[in-house]
């Protein structure tokens, strides 16, 4: 438990810093817009390509820990669909639902990457890398897709979609360290030494523009789409992945990294992409916020059950 609370507190601080600075010394909006961006096309790119491109994943149970999580990415993101409309009854609308959406099916690739190799050193990141594949690119291209459905005021057409996609750098990041790995590509020291000097940034400036967007009053009371974005994350997904572990056989290790995977808050980088994108952004931090609160308590569950 104390591993899991030490992941998991710096990313609650660097939230807060964020919200400091917001309200003391970086007020201006632009200036937050430039580190989404830096954060969104560069930085965290580049943190899933050099993991992938380290990644040994000859010795971990790819079909199992991959299956399980990509398995559980979809039924939780088909769950979400199947509840649109008695959400919208409820009064929550398109750019909150897809909030909703986001903070139930993405996940803090650091975080878990982090307690992955405090557990279980390089066996731990090899398969969370093996996560990483497996549920980055699905959960990358419904976000997007929902996005586009649901938090633009006009109805995009599926090209718009694609295109939407294509450019879509997380994807491509995915592809293009999955390609150097397989193909044992070499790459020089040099490329390894600016990779991990960029890659090692992105979770902390990602975590301070989610800090920047947060409405604090939202934290004393949560919204309705706050509760069901954390309850879902939180509770749901990891049961959700470790019943389809224990389907696939896995045990011991490789499902306590399903569950870590699966119980980590949501992704900074959603926070970044409802911004891009026309998503209810505040409600996104709040719920990130929560989930990364909740989570101390409940990621210890989650890992002592699969253990």
């Amino acid at each position: 438990m104390a591993v899991v609370i030490a992941a998991l507190l710096p990313v609650f601080i660097l939230i807060v810093l964020g919200i400091v600075l917001k309200r003391s010394l970086m007020r201006l909006d632009t200036q937050w817009h430039g580190l989404e961006q830096l954060t969104y096309f560069v930085l965290f790119p580049m943190l899933l390509i050099q993991t992938l491109v380290k990644a040994d994943l000859s010795k971990v149970p790819v079909a199992g820990v991959g299956g399980a999580l990509l398995l559980s990415a979809l039924a939780m993101s088909l769950l979400c669909l199947a509840l649109r409309p008695a959400l919208s009854r409820l009064g929550i609308d398109g750019p909150a639902f897809t909030s909703i959406f986001q903070g139930a099916t993405r996940w803090q690739t650091f975080v878990a990457l982090s307690i992955a190799a405090n557990l279980f050193g390089d066996v731990g990141l090899a398969l969370a890398s093996v996560a990483m594949v497996a549920i980055i690119p699905l959960v990358n291209v419904f976000s997007v897709s929902v996005l586009a459905r649901y938090a633009s005021p006009e109805k995009q057409s599926g090209r718009a979609i694609v295109m939407t996609l294509v450019r879509n750098p997380l994807i491509w990041a995915c592809i293009i360290g999955l390609t150097v790995n397989v193909t044992h590509l070499p790459l020089p020291r040099l490329w390894h030494e600016v990779a991990d000097a960029l890659g090692s940034s992105s979770l902390a400036i990602g975590l301070l523009v989610t800090g920047a967007g947060l409405h604090l009053e939202g934290l004393f009371r949560p919204s309705l789409g706050a509760a069901v974005g954390v309850a879902f994350k939180l509770l749901l997904m990891p049961a959700l992945a470790m019943g389809l572990g224990l389907w696939f056989g896995l045990s011991g290790n490789s499902l306590a990294i399903v569950a870590i995977c699966s119980a980590v808050p949501t992704s900074s980088s959603a926070y970044v992409l409802a911004r891009q994108m026309g998503g209810d952004a505040p409600l996104l931090a709040q719920i990130i916020t929560l989930q990364t609160i909740f989570a101390a308590i409940t990621m210890p569950i989650a890992i002592g059950l699969a253990a």
